[in-house]
């Protein structure tokens, strides 16, 4: 297991002793069902019935007017509850019961995988406990309320600034504690292997999608794919459809928060630097003794320090480019979506779509480009309007 889970120099498992035989069994069990027949069909099943999959591609006209070239959005938007999470959420949660563990845990930011933890919860039967930092846990009420909704118990975290990493922190702790019978549903790209590994092939669906739709949709594949990147469950999903097509530019968007010069930002692999996090090596926010910067966005779910370790790699070797937006611009882009298309974005997946601004008037109006709008913005409507008010 050693050597597994490594993107170059990135990645492996840095964690206490306690959990080295978790991991283990959890690799096991992965190898042994992500291929087993029954467990495809089951899974494709649930995809297709209970999350809504295949998620659409969709020309947005009026949006690419707006910026002169051609914008296409894989709208995950549209799956049961609302974004990419549930994916993912399906395919570990079926993991979780074939295992026979009895009770989940997991973190969450923005609340999406959150709130996609708790619906599989329900949906198997299973004990469900969600950590929350409660930084997150007031700016996402709306989330939080759905998932004790769905009978999940949500555990404020109150250390650290009380976001994403300090969920992290306290749902390893539990972990540690628990390992018998909880499976940790780990809700991004990161973390100790096998879970970049794992999460990777449970939203490799956007990708594989994403591509035949182009070629059916479009006739060619697209010229650039773009989504935001926070810890980038979402980004390696779609990018991993287009990673052999050299011609097809990947690009990841981090927060910018209020500016990188400000240093209020949560933009790891555009100001980062390699370290330790969460059980794995990959670049991370840390300041000049090497102690975990405090982070901030005006997106919950893109307040992290760190970033998966594909990710990394991906950077390193150049086959992705990775760039930042500043809270303003994402709010731009937030409305301007809105108001082109009646399509209320997260504030995630604004990022990308604020990158996709910037490129007004630099590229040809033949140019394609694929957006993975990750969610939707409901969840976030009381924060734009603390930003910006609605003017009639």
């Amino acid at each position: 297991m050693k050597y597994k889970g490594r993107f170059g120099d990135y990645g492996g498992f840095y964690v206490p002793e306690v959990l080295i035989p978790a991991l283990e069994e959890l690799e096991e069990a992965f190898y042994r069902f992500h291929e087993d027949e029954g467990f495809v069909a089951e899974l494709a099943q649930l995809f297709r019935d209970y999350a809504g999959r295949p998620s659409p591609l969709y020309h947005a006209k009026r949006f690419s007017e707006h910026v002169g070239f051609k914008v296409y959005l894989k709208r995950e938007d549209l799956l049961h509850g609302g974004a990419h999470k549930v994916n993912n959420t399906l395919g570990q949660g079926l993991l979780a019961r074939h295992m026979g563990k009895t009770r989940l845990i997991a973190e969450t930011g923005a609340g999406q995988h959150g709130l996609a933890t708790a619906m599989i919860g329900a949906l198997f039967g299973m004990q469900t406990k969600i950590f929350m930092g409660v930084t997150d846990v007031e700016r996402q009420s709306v989330n939080v309320h759905k998932m004790r909704l769905c009978g999940a118990e949500v555990i404020g975290v109150e250390g650290g600034t009380g976001t994403l990493k300090d969920a992290i922190n306290d749902a390893l702790r539990y972990w540690t504690a628990h390992v018998g019978d909880t499976f940790y549903l780990f809700g991004t790209a990161g973390g100790p292997h096998p879970y970049p590994v794992i999460v990777k092939h449970f939203q490799s669906c956007i990708g594989t999608e994403a591509r035949r739709q182009c070629l059916d949709q479009i006739g060619r594949l697209p010229d650039m794919v773009v989504a935001c990147v926070g810890g980038g469950s979402n980004a390696i999903g779609i990018f991993s459809g287009f990673m052999d097509d050299r011609d097809v530019r990947l690009v990841g968007v981090e927060a910018g928060g209020e500016g990188l010069s400000t240093g209020r930002h949560a933009a790891t692999l555009v100001a980062g630097q390699v370290g330790i996090l969460h059980g794995a090596k990959v670049y991370l926010l840390q300041d000049e003794h090497g102690q975990v910067c405090d982070t901030e966005s005006i997106s919950a779910g893109l307040d992290y320090p760190g970033v998966g370790p594909e990710h990394c790699w991906l950077k390193d070797t150049g086959r992705a480019e990775y760039a930042a937006a500043d809270d303003e611009d994402v709010l731009d882009a937030f409305e301007l979506l809105t108001r082109t298309e009646g399509i209320l974005p997260a504030l995630e997946s604004s990022h990308a779509l604020a990158y996709i601004c910037s490129l007004k008037g630099k590229l040809g109006p033949e140019q394609v480009v694929v957006v993975n709008l990750s969610g939707r913005g409901d969840k976030d409507v009381s924060i734009v309007e603390s930003h910006r008010p609605v003017q009639q």
